[in-house]
């Protein structure tokens, strides 16, 4: 046997297998002139100039284009609970500062099922509070210590630092990610909050044949069409349907809700957000690409990177702008603007390059003229704001020091930033 040859060989395969990783770039001055799609332009050339034009015109072309082309369409069965029950309820919640609600929505069609399990904490003697609702990533009993709330049973991505082993949750993963949600001080604060483990609706993976997308087959099918939902979708699909079991909630019956996500979640809040205008306000919290940071600038992750790790999370169109984003008829900027007039809140970590706080910030500034069009005030400087100075006009924006993660002072703006556009 030539052991010299197969050295050689698998030397190449190597480099080969290297070279067709797609590179990150963390440079800003490797940077190439970009062009961002005309926000306030229609596509016969005419300029936006009003309210009307773009609720009308603009904002329905812009629609079609991320559903056609990154998100996905979501099939337009109206998809009802079988059942919705209160599992679990609590008026002594958290030293008896808060109400505990635990509900159960199953979807059932033919011999497929799903159970959503929704984790609420509401203050008490505050009537309507206005609410927080956002998916975690290893189950609800990750997000408090709290002995009562039910555990999470369905498939959940390894991870045993969080004591998830073999794809299930084990009791060890109680409390695990506690430090993102600070539920006593949402509570003291006067907010609720809705949380909601995202792999009960989708679980995290390339594969299309569990979840919420075998619902809406057609005969024949194994996935969906190359310009339908990927797991984003799925995932806002199911911020829609717990919002239609919150505005039913006799505690909840004037409240006001603010969608809320972080990383991947981030980029689901605020396309969820666009397409549900039932959400009073949307958080991003370092949410990259595909998020609120802009594709052009091909910083960080990128959309090959997405497409070569999670292929699952945008539509099959997607794949085609992988090293390609100039093909790209829309950008991240257009999102955020499909939020208006609702507030929007963008937050970015100074040292998490991979989500391009700096591209997150740019988004928020180039949808700004559409929150003008309705006399609100986006981000009026291109310039990039200092490290944990915020700010709060329509569209507010952080980056604070530190990595990706969700932290107290992330919370601190959140509630504030709602607190202001709420009067409360």
């Amino acid at each position: 046997m030539n052991f010299r040859l197969i050295s050689i060989i698998i030397g190449f395969v190597w480099s080969l297998s290297v070279y067709s990783q797609p590179k990150v770039n963390y440079d800003e001055k490797a940077i190439k002139p970009y062009v961002l799609p005309e926000l306030l332009v229609l596509s016969n050339g005419q300029e936006v100039k009003s309210v009307e034009e773009w609720e009308h015109k603009r904002r329905e072309e812009i629609f079609d284009l991320f559903k056609s082309e990154v998100y996905g369409r979501i099939p337009d069965l109206d998809l009802k609970p079988t059942s919705e029950e209160i599992i679990e309820q609590s008026d002594m919640a958290l030293n008896n500062s808060a109400i505990r609600e635990q509900i159960s929505m199953v979807f059932s069609s033919g011999e497929r099922e799903i159970t959503i399990n929704i984790l609420v904490y509401l203050p008490k003697n505050i009537e309507s509070p206005p609410v927080f609702v956002g998916y975690n990533f290893y189950g609800n009993q990750t997000t408090t210590t709290d002995q009562h709330v039910i555990f999470t049973d369905s498939w959940v991505r390894n991870n045993t630092d969080y004591g998830i082993v073999e794809n299930r949750a084990t009791e060890e993963s109680r409390g695990k990610r506690n430090s993102r949600w600070p539920i006593q001080k949402i509570i003291d604060e006067g907010f609720g909050i809705a949380t909601i483990y995202y792999g009960d609706v989708d679980p995290d993976k390339n594969d299309f044949s569990d979840g919420i997308h075998p619902f809406f087959y057609e005969e024949g099918m194994s996935k969906p069409k190359t310009d339908e939902w990927g797991s984003i979708s799925a995932w806002a699909w199911g911020y829609s349907k717990v919002l239609d079991y919150l505005k039913t909630d006799r505690l909840l019956t004037d409240s006001k809700f603010i969608v809320f996500g972080h990383s991947r979640l981030g980029k689901t809040s605020l396309w969820a957000g666009a397409l549900d205008t039932r959400f009073d306000i949307v958080i991003s919290n370092d949410s990259g690409s595909g998020g609120a940071a802009l594709f052009k600038r091909k910083f960080g992750e990128t959309a090959a990177i997405i497409n070569a790790n999670f292929p699952h999370w945008f539509n099959a169109n997607f794949k085609k702008y992988s090293n390609n984003e100039d093909a790209l008829s829309i950008d991240q900027h257009m999102l955020v603007a499909l939020v208006a007039p609702r507030p929007v809140y963008i937050a970015s970590a100074e040292e998490d390059k991979w989500a391009d706080p700096k591209g997150e910030y740019l988004s928020g500034y180039h949808a700004s003229p559409v929150y003008n069009l309705y006399g609100k005030k986006g981000l009026p400087e291109l310039e990039f704001p200092e490290t944990n100075e915020s700010i709060h006009n329509s569209i507010g924006y952080h980056v604070r020091t530190g990595k990706h993660d969700v932290t107290d002072y992330d919370w601190d703006q959140f509630i504030k930033f709602a607190k202001k556009h709420f009067n409360y």
